[in-house]
């Protein structure tokens, strides 16, 4: 082991012995006493949440990051699809008390009563489309960073996903443009949406698209800004459920193209935020 590894061990260990990393155990302790607390409540209620907690484990290990929108500069968001709908909702109340929000992506619609129930007393934002969810505490005021996303899909069904990416990025605070159903069938459609974005300076582009994916790489090809392809589980036949799309997105010769996982809209929305983030930053400081 050299030099510069144990340079390394000793930041690691740094860090996990000390700020937000170092309260973890005392975190996890906090988060089970709010389980309980919910759990008692709900069931004295006699609410939707109650009836889905009496289906759960009792012995709930959740552990939230609360501290990651401090640490990276992205939100944590709650995975819905596989979760039970009281660890979503028990999730959502540690990252509302310690954050003043909570976002939940595909959250299954057989558990939107329950969760709307649950946090009927504070703010709510449903995206219906993307099956996402965000909640915010009374006082929470969403802050606006000057960054500009573009979201881009290739057809009608590309929204879903195309959405999810979009509501990420807002909750980053970048403002957003939508530009919906302008795939490679018909690339007329395009031009002039395309040209309205880039003259309203835009920073990054996610574009969505299924079947064989080609539109990222067309984009790609001619816009100045980092271009994020969104592969989507929408085709036919051998290429279906993303495979086509995501490979001809790896295969591109289109500079200035990266490509994330099948569907993954949250991962394209937090990478065009980041970029566009950094760039209204790197703006604001030359503008001074």
């Amino acid at each position: 082991m050299n030099y510069e590894d144990n340079e390394q061990l000793e930041l690691l260990h740094h860090l996990l012995g000390n700020g937000h990393f170092g309260r973890v155990k005392k975190e996890v302790k906090w988060v089970s006493k709010q389980e309980e607390k919910f759990d008692a409540s709900e069931e004295s209620q006699g609410s939707p949440a109650a009836s889905a907690s009496q289906h759960s484990s009792s012995d709930l290990e959740i552990r939230p990051d609360t501290a990651r929108e401090q640490r990276k500069g992205t939100p944590e968001v709650i995975f819905g699809e596989t979760k039970e709908t009281a660890q979503i909702i028990t999730m959502a109340q540690v990252l509302l008390a310690k954050t003043g929000r909570a976002i939940i992506s595909r959250l299954p619609s057989e558990a939107l009563p329950a969760v709307q129930e649950a946090f009927r007393e504070y703010v709510m934002r449903v995206r219906e489309v993307a099956h996402a969810v965000v909640i915010y505490r009374a006082d929470y005021v969403r802050r606006s960073t000057g960054g500009h996303v573009g979201i881009i899909s290739a057809g009608t069904s590309d929204i879903p996903v195309a959405e999810e990416a979009a509501l990420i990025a807002e909750e980053m605070g970048c403002q957003v443009t939508c530009i919906y159903d302008v795939g490679v069938a018909g690339l007329h459609r395009l031009i002039g949406p395309l040209r309205d974005l880039l003259a309203n300076d835009v920073d990054a582009i996610v574009v969505a698209a299924g079947m064989d994916g080609a539109l990222p790489s067309v984009v790609a090809g001619l816009v100045p800004v980092p271009v994020i392809g969104l592969p989507t589980s929408i085709g036919y036949g051998m290429g279906g459920k993303g495979i086509a799309a995501l490979l001809s997105m790896l295969q591109t010769c289109a500079p200035g193209l990266s490509v994330v996982n099948i569907d993954n809209g949250v991962g394209a929305g937090i990478t065009a935020a980041l970029i566009a983030n950094r760039v209204a930053q790197t703006r604001e400081h030359q503008s001074q």
